[in-house]
């Protein structure tokens, strides 16, 4: 069966289509007997990918929706469209109702049959929801992975720190993207939030042009590790592909975990956290993000 990894943020738009397309055309090659992953554009609130790089209306998110009420359910990978960055991927629609519906059904039993195939499919999915709102909680217990992808400052890490999904609300590793300047190491994040890891990946115009232009080459071949985006999502694919140990998430509470976290680049420094009740709160920056 395929694996499913879940995209997501908690508060803002910290980028998480973006990471999810950076992350799939950094996966390394061979990994599920070969099979390239595919990125489901599923937010509630609708699409940028079909406007952004003007594919048609169909097949998208809501024929996949339509196979999940289907006895047999049909092909995921039928649905997916070929980017000029070289990811394969399900575009959502715009527009927020019809969006929400095709969440609703994805996180059903034939949904699931869906997204995960039978024993006879390999690869990935990374399913980009945008925001953790109500409408994607039901979907989070499919997943094997769940990437939070949050800016690096102490607003929204705080704001990361108090709306963790709970232990029970998703079935698999939860690691951390923090995109652009952070003034925390990616150790210290991982310590004070709990998280199983932490990557930074760095502000990348040209790597984000990359993925995004309608006329990008295909980011798959031999230079796509030099933008300073794409090597740092390399870091992060390369722990995703590999599969999560069974019991891994219940070892410890969420919060006592204290696993290193490894970070895509640099780390960006090491300004003191302070603990002010339950919940880990940054200590306030000098500067914004």
């Amino acid at each position: 069966m395929r694996r499913l990894i879940v995209a997501g943020s908690v508060t803002g738009a910290p980028g998480v289509t973006t990471t999810a397309l950076a992350v799939s055309a950094a996966w390394p090659q061979g990994v599920g007997d070969g099979v390239r992953p595919v990125v489901v554009e599923a937010d509630p609130s609708g699409g940028d990918l079909m406007l952004r790089f003007g594919l048609p209306v169909a097949p998208s998110l809501l024929d996949v929706a339509a196979e999940a009420r289907a006895p047999h359910p049909g092909s995921l990978l039928g649905a997916a469209s070929e980017l000029p960055c070289g990811v394969r991927a399900v575009p959502a629609v715009p527009g927020r109702a019809p969006c929400r519906e095709a969440l609703r059904l994805l996180a059903s039993e034939g949904g699931r049959r869906v997204l995960l195939g039978d024993d006879r499919d390999r690869g990935t999915v990374l399913l980009d929801v945008g925001r953790l709102t109500d409408d994607v909680g039901p979907v989070l217990g499919t997943a094997g992975d769940l990437v939070l992808v949050t800016r690096g400052g102490a607003e929204p890490l705080t704001q990361v720190s108090v709306n963790l999904p709970g232990k029970n609300t998703s079935a698999g590793r939860l690691t951390l993207a923090v995109v652009g300047p952070c003034s925390y190491s990616a150790a210290e994040i991982t310590q004070t939030l709990g998280v199983d890891a932490v990557y930074l990946l760095p502000w990348d115009p040209r790597g984000v042009a990359a993925l995004t232009s309608p006329k990008a080459r295909g980011l798959r071949g031999g230079t796509f590790r030099r933008p300073p985006l794409m090597r740092a999502a390399q870091a992060l694919a390369r722990l995703l592909a590999q599969p999560r140990e069974r019991g891994d998430a219940d070892r410890a509470p969420r919060r006592q975990r204290a696993t290193r976290g490894r970070a895509g680049v640099r780390d960006a420094g090491s300004e003191s956290w302070s603990s002010a009740d339950s919940a880990a709160v940054p200590a306030p920056e000098d500067g914004g993000s």
